[in-house]
């Protein structure tokens, strides 16, 4: 079973709610008549009920009846969520009025719908911004506690199945934190390992990387990462986790043996931790289109509850491993 099967199996046995605030776009609804009747997850489409089902019927998508939608602008709990934003955001300036009209924008209720219990996760994006999906997630749903940055992380699947765990690796922050402090960057490489153990099912082997291996090079930027390796350790005493160093001594034993000798990482790292979301995103899909790797995510890291952002590209098959994995984050399997 390959690793996509994995996820979608280990979602199936625990029957998430997941909730999809696009639920008129058409990708986002041929979706999920595929998650519906695969049993991935239980779904809430947000959207006019009408128009759902008439899109439904138009394309042949006979398991959305069984979804739960809801209409955002005419729902019998429009109060009811009026009110819970209000209390939630009164301190920062948000009155009664302004609640009642957030409060029918899909992307508000449907962090809403989570932090009131009746779903378990969310994945948005297809037609809406990064900044749009999260915006009212850290308002409303916010982070774990400790962690005060959210990041993502990509599982790249290889061609070549030397590289990380039979060719499985992760790769943290690609998608979100331009630039992390070094506290940040350590709360993204404990997160991240956890995403690892989560999803991908494997014993995390952290490598922090720079341009620089165990003081090879000085610099404020070599600096940071090595604090952030020393941060990480105090964070998860647990974690196997080494740095910094450079990509080569990450992932080629020859080259970790002779750089860091002794390293229970270097030279078999399978999460790779990069210094600023410019070298995490130029990374990946250099990897990607390189190596012919399949890059699955972003999978978004350090909110309360698994909350995802899809590319504006995705594809029908994007949108349902993306939720597979939110269910996956859901369950903490």
């Amino acid at each position: 079973m390959d690793l996509l099967e994995s996820i979608r199996a280990n979602a199936r046995k625990h029957g998430k709610t997941i909730v999809l605030p696009e639920g008129t776009e058409e990708r986002t609804l041929k979706a999920a008549n595929i998650i519906l009747n695969e049993g991935l997850a239980k779904l809430i489409l947000l959207g006019n009920s009408d128009e759902i089902a008439k899109k439904a019927n138009d394309w042949g998508l006979k398991k959305i009846s069984e979804a739960t939608v809801i209409d955002p602008k005419n729902n019998d709990r429009l109060d009811f969520f009026t009110d819970m934003l209000f209390e939630i955001r009164k301190n920062k300036g948000l009155s009664r009025e302004q609640a009642a009209v957030l409060v029918q924008d899909p992307l508000y209720l449907g962090t809403l719908l989570i932090k009131n219990g009746d779903a378990d996760g969310e994945v948005a994006g297809a037609i809406n911004a990064t900044g749009d999906v999260l915006r009212p997630a850290f308002q409303i749903v916010k982070t774990l506690p400790g962690v005060s940055v959210v990041s993502g992380a990509f599982i790249m699947i290889m061609k070549d199945k030397k590289w990380g765990d039979d060719g499985v690796m992760v790769f943290a922050d690609c998608a979100v934190h331009p630039n992390p402090t070094a506290e940040e960057l350590a709360q993204i490489a404990v997160v991240t390992a956890k995403t690892t153990k989560a999803i991908a099912k494997m014993e995390p082997r952290v490598a922090m990387l720079s341009f620089s291996t165990k003081g090879s090079a000085r610099h404020e930027m070599v600096d940071k990462v090595a604090t952030a390796t020393r941060l990480a350790r105090e964070m998860d005493p647990q974690l196997l986790i080494d740095g910094e160093m450079q990509a080569d001594a990450a992932i080629v034993e020859a080259v970790g043996q002779l750089k860091s000798p002794g390293s229970p990482v270097a030279g078999k790292a399978n999460v790779l931790v990069f210094p600023t979301l410019e070298v995490g995103n130029i990374a990946y899909k250099l990897v990607q289109r390189l190596a012919g790797a399949e890059a699955v995510g972003p999978v978004l890291q350090g909110m309360a509850a698994p909350i995802n952002d899809l590319s504006r590209g995705c594809s029908v098959d994007d949108i349902v491993n993306l939720v597979a994995i939110t269910a996956n984050q859901a369950a903490g399997v």
